[in-house]
């Protein structure tokens, strides 16, 4: 069984295209409603393929006749011996030779973001046959998620998942082959493109919009643009931030910070404090549906996040304001910190600035 062969589920009702292949076991099966069905290959049978696929009427007993060779494909003459050939021939459109392709997530139960889990789409709208990759970083290495074929002017449903495996798709790539295979085309640039997934955005309803591929609200990256790869770019609110006050300070004259040094030092040592509000009030759009430890396990999420975002800065000093309460943020952001940033200082925030609701930590 490969792409493009036609089956049909022994299971239960329906069937469709070979689309793809999540692992060895599953195949994806595109309905004759563009949607990608994952099956256990061992529930699917071809009923139609793109190479050989005769059955052999066993003889009768005694009989010395040769077995008679027939095609299991409906409605299809030929010769024996000749090759059948696959009735599918994907609809192209005006304007679509060139390349538009985007990553999509989709919540799967958009009235309980909060809880709900997600699909992964890649969306072809284009004339062209894609090859792709789809794969997650670990460290340094990468792990294809899932690969395949998808349709011209079609998406495909790479995969389903929880909340517990957002940490693992913060840098994603996608990577993408063009091609025509029943005509001739115009040679399309391989395209590959990395980009950083907020994972705090799949906990607030309006990072999901209104588009044109799902009836209902998505969110998107573009991957190509008209034939070109797409730009994401890697800053985060605390960089462009830091950029617009170092530009604010060149701008002055040299007069004027002489005649205020000491004021301008003690700002200078206010920005240089990178403050993370944990709270979650500040970090999530709602809580319904999360129970206590999936709060905590989020707002420790964002400590681990920030934490690898400064670590190779030294001297740097960052503040998080977890709140008095009942102590228990505090006492799991210190284990945390003391178990995975050996190194680094830690120490109770300025009483005078914070109170008793924050941690200072100083990178080594």
């Amino acid at each position: 069984m490969k792409i493009g062969d036609k089956v049909r589920f022994l299971s239960e009702t329906g069937g469709g295209t070979v689309t793809g292949f999540q692992g060895k076991d599953i195949v994806l099966v595109e309905d004759e409603d563009g949607f990608a069905i994952p099956m256990p290959v061992k529930e699917c049978v071809a009923i139609e393929t793109d190479s050989y696929n005769f059955t052999h009427d066993v003889p009768e007993k005694g009989s010395t006749s040769k077995p008679k060779q027939t095609k299991t494909a409906p409605d299809v003459e030929t010769k024996d011996d000749v090759r059948p050939v696959s009735t599918y021939k994907a609809q192209e459109r005006s304007g679509g030779d060139v390349l538009n392709v985007s990553l999509a997530y989709v919540p799967v139960d958009v009235k309980c973001i909060s809880s709900t889990n997600f699909e992964a789409y890649l969306v072809n709208d284009s004339n062209y046959l894609l090859y792709f990759t789809y794969s997650s970083a670990e460290n340094s290495s990468w792990n294809v998620r899932c690969h395949g074929m998808i349709e011209p002017n079609s998406k495909f449903m790479m995969e389903e998942f929880d909340r517990q495996q957002l940490n693992d798709m913060e840098r994603v790539c996608v990577q993408l082959i063009a091609l025509k295979d029943d005509k001739g085309f115009l040679l399309k640039p391989a395209i590959s493109v990395e980009l950083r997934i907020d994972t705090v955005k799949f906990y607030k309803l309006h990072t999901f919009c209104e588009n044109i591929f799902f009836d209902m609200p998505a969110l998107i990256y573009p991957i190509a643009q008209n034939d070109v790869a797409a730009f994401h770019s890697s800053f985060n609110a605390n960089t462009i931030r830091k950029a617009l006050l170092k530009d604010k300070q060149q701008d002055n004259n040299a007069q004027a910070r002489e005649q205020h040094k000491h004021n301008d030092n003690h700002k200078k040592s206010q920005r240089d404090i990178v403050e993370v509000d944990l709270h979650a009030s500040e970090l999530l759009e709602t809580t319904a549906g999360m129970s206590n430890g999936d709060i905590i396990e989020h707002q420790l999420g964002v400590v681990r996040k920030t934490m690898e975002q400064y670590r190779k800065c030294r001297g740097q000093k960052i503040v998080f304001i977890h709140g008095k309460g009942n102590g228990t943020l505090r006492q799991n952001v210190l284990k945390l910190l003391q178990h995975n940033y050996k190194s680094c200082d830690v120490q109770d925030a300025s009483f005078q600035e914070y109170g008793y609701g924050a941690t200072q930590v100083t990178i080594r």
